[in-house]
C-alpha cells in the first residue's frame, strides 16, 4: 500500500506513528517518550513529564488524549486504565 506522507518530515504537531501499552510504575521509565498518551478507562492520571516535573490530571474522561510529553506515568495516584502511549 502506498504511503502518501513517506517524503514528510515527522514533527510534534503530525499523527502520532507508534503506539505502545503503558503499565504504570513508581520506579520504571517508559520505553520510549510519549507525544501524547490515550486514556481507554477515564479517571486520574499522575506522570512525570520529559522535564522531570510531576503533574497529576484528575477528571480524564475515558477516551482522551493527553498530548503531554511524558517519560513515566505513576502507579501511585493513578486510576485511569487501558492507557496507550503515543509517539
Amino acid at each position: 500500500m502506498p504511503h502518501r506522507f513517506s517524503s514528510n518530515m515527522p514533527s510534534l504537531t503530525s499523527p502520532a506513528t507508534h503506539g505502545f501499552a503503558v503499565t504504570p510504575s513508581d520506579t520504571l521509565d517508559l520505553t520510549e517518550t510519549t507525544r501524547a498518551l490515550y486514556v481507554g478507562s477515564g479517571g486520574t492520571l499522575a506522570l512525570r513529564l520529559l522535564s522531570g516535573q510531576t503533574v497529576t490530571f484528575a477528571g480524564i474522561a475515558a477516551g482522551s488524549i493527553l498530548p503531554v510529553r511524558a517519560d513515566r506515568v505513576l502507579a501511585t495516584g493513578t486510576t485511569a486504565g487501558s492507557l496507550v502511549g503515543l509517539v
